[in-house]
């Protein structure tokens, strides 16, 4: 077993419990998956573009990622609906707890500057989205290996009814929200 689900076994559910007073070990909440995406919109214009953005998915989620296309065309953007623009990736389970244990110790420490994370991507139901500016941070990509720097969003999906009950959960698990 990971070790971070370990630790949500263990200690972070008995916490969370005590902190807002919740009765059932149901109604803790926990991280339901992790969604990686990366917007491209060079894929248009440079379509290896999009290879070596699906190789550094696979290099950091251990998963084949899904193409996503255009739902509308969009003329300022030279964007025809059904165009390819993205890859996603959908982690559940084991995959998850290791992405979110490999993001908090390693990651996350290893941005240049880093003053933790922001703390106003909540969206009111529990969710928090954390943008990455470039998929360096993670040990799994060499430097050597990249064609261009590329961004990416990490969506934390979570069974929370609402941001604050997600953002202590969050911290519980490790992750450095920037200090106010």
């Amino acid at each position: 077993m990971n070790a971070l689900k370990e630790k949500y076994r263990e200690e972070v559910a008995p916490a969370l419990m005590k902190e807002f007073g919740l009765t059932n070990v149901m109604q803790v909440p926990t991280v339901k998956k992790i969604v990686v995406n990366i917007g491209m919109g060079e894929a248009m214009d440079n379509p290896k573009s999009l290879e070596a953005a699906t190789n550094d998915m696979v290099k950091i989620t251990g998963q084949r990622p899904v193409l996503t296309k255009a739902k509308k065309s969009i003329a300022n953007f030279k964007l025809r609906e059904g165009r390819i623009i993205g890859v996603k990736v959908t982690l559940r389970g084991e995959k998850m707890w290791a992405l979110l244990d490999r993001l908090v110790n390693i990651a996350l420490p290893r941005v240049r500057d880093f003053r933790g994370v922001s703390d106003k991507s909540f969206d009111g139901r529990g969710n928090y989205t954390l943008g990455l500016r470039e998929q360096l941070i993670f040990p799994e990509i060499e430097y050597d290996s990249i064609d261009k720097l590329r961004g990416m969003e990490l969506t934390f999906v979570t069974s929370a009814p609402n941001d604050e009950q997600a953002m202590s959960l969050l911290k519980h698990l490790g992750m450095p929200f920037r200090k106010v």
